[in-house]
């Protein structure tokens, strides 16, 4: 067994010095308010009452996030893991990208506004798993402190798009877009506040001390999935991603339909109340893992949305239950989505761990979103006759997935260690893995 002192003690954060949580969480705040400022609304801003895109160019604009995850694994992670102290990278990325999305203000012609954030996505999204990689870095206790430190990002997001989403209620026509127009501000200026910020972040140096590390960072973390419970691992990950995603396609018609009947102006803040749930479920991450361990803890994340599409299938007049049902949510993100993340930090090699989180941030940020889109939209098309969509049959095949998924874990996902450290499951990968009773 590797005894040796990890990554958490020597990068900066002083080994014994108190873990800097709050500055962390912060950082948490941030990332993901510049997030939440701009994607709730952009849509309407792009649309027949705003700058009159097609449905073509705003489907360009909404897949800017899934190129940047594909090209955030091939480079940008590089940089993170081998070349590019981390904090800087944060500082650099979130400079240029904030000055992109400050642009889209401005711009009214497809080509700069499709531009400008492809830039912005090319320099966000890598952010996501470096804020991840130096949250991991300097906790001592990820798998109890990470829940907690990562729900600084959905406080951020619900602090900037809800009184956005609210301010703008009432206004309709070229009110309406001008105020709309205001969300590339507010998302600009706070990419740039992150930009100071993160240099003020515990120093997080790129890791070149690791058998092989003059390779590309990104084959490496690509070549570990050989082993079957990180296959597994990235296979369910595709397909919970795609179940995600395919929530947010879905539940907003849904909501507001005949069936289901909640008037426009309260779907956004009744799916808001997952978000809200995230919360709590983070708070109590931690203890989740520690008592129940990887594999229960992702296989209740996953159920948590089988059990809230069957409420949606039979049980569509009940709006009171379609409601509460919106609790779930915080299941289903934190108990697959973190704890994925504090997995990948615990089993995979140190010098390539920002790579391997965007090697599963492409399928969650890219691939799996794209895939929804694919798959849903065509078969709620195909499910709809004279306007009427069968939500019974539609919401079945996410149901299903989200319990072959499980089944799959259940069966398939044997990792190194319930409850181990980094050092020990990276020891794991060069030999065969334990399973876990």
């Amino acid at each position: 067994m590797h005894t040796s002192h990890d990554s958490r003690t020597d990068a900066g954060s002083g080994g014994d010095h108190k873990a800097p949580t709050l500055k962390l969480w912060l950082m948490m705040v941030l990332e993901f308010a510049i997030w939440g400022a701009w994607l709730p609304l952009i849509w309407g801003y792009m649309g027949k009452d705003g700058l009159n895109f097609s449905d073509a160019q705003q489907a360009w604009v909404g897949s800017a996030f899934a190129i940047a995850s594909i090209v955030g694994i091939l480079f940008s992670s590089q940089f993170a893991d081998r070349s590019f102290a981390a904090e800087k990278f944060m500082a650099v990325s979130h400079f240029i990208g904030g000055l992109a999305i400050l642009g889209m203000y401005w711009a009214r012609d497809f080509p700069t506004f499709f531009g400008l954030m492809l830039v912005h996505s090319l320099l966000y999204v890598p952010t996501i798993s470096v804020s991840n990689t130096i949250a991991f870095t300097h906790l001592k206790d990820a798998k109890r402190e990470f829940g907690l430190v990562r729900m600084g990002g959905t406080i951020g997001w619900i602090l900037v798009a809800w009184p956005l989403y609210f301010i703008l209620q009432g206004k309709t026509g070229a009110d309406a877009v001008a105020a709309s127009r205001n969300i590339f501000l507010v998302a600009g200026l706070i990419s740039l506040v992150l930009a100071g910020y993160s240099l003020t972040l515990p120093h997080t140096p790129p890791r070149r001390d690791a058998a092989g590390a003059g390779g590309l960072a990104s084959l490496k973390a690509a070549s570990l999935l050989a082993k079957p419970f990180l296959l597994v691992l990235f296979i369910v990950t595709f397909l919970d991603a795609m179940i995600h995603n395919g929530y947010f396609l879905l539940a907003g018609g849904f909501l507001g339909s005949d069936k289901v009947g909640i008037k426009p102006e309260w779907i956004m803040p009744v799916m808001s109340i997952g978000q809200v749930a995230e919360i709590a479920t983070m708070a109590v991450l931690g203890a989740v893992l520690a008592k129940f361990g990887w594999k229960l803890t992702m296989i209740l994340g996953i159920l948590g949305h089988a059990a809230r599409f069957a409420v949606f299938a039979f049980m569509p007049q009940n709006q009171a239950m379609i409601i509460a049902v919106q609790v779930l949510h915080g299941i289903c993100y934190a108990f697959f989505f973190a704890t994925l993340y504090i997995f990948i930090d615990e089993v995979f090699p140190k010098d390539v761990r920002s790579s391997a989180q965007s090697l599963f941030n492409l399928l969650v940020l890219g691939l799996g979103d794209l895939a929804a889109k694919w798959v849903f939209i065509p078969l709620q098309s195909s499910l709809t006759t004279d306007g009427i969509v069968d939500y019974r049959r539609l919401f079945l095949v996410p149901a299903g997935l989200s319990l072959l998924s499980a089944i799959l874990l259940l069966m398939f996902f044997w990792p190194p260690r319930s409850i181990g450290t980094a050092a020990e499951a990276e020891d794991d990968l060069e030999t065969e893995p334990q399973i876990v009773t």
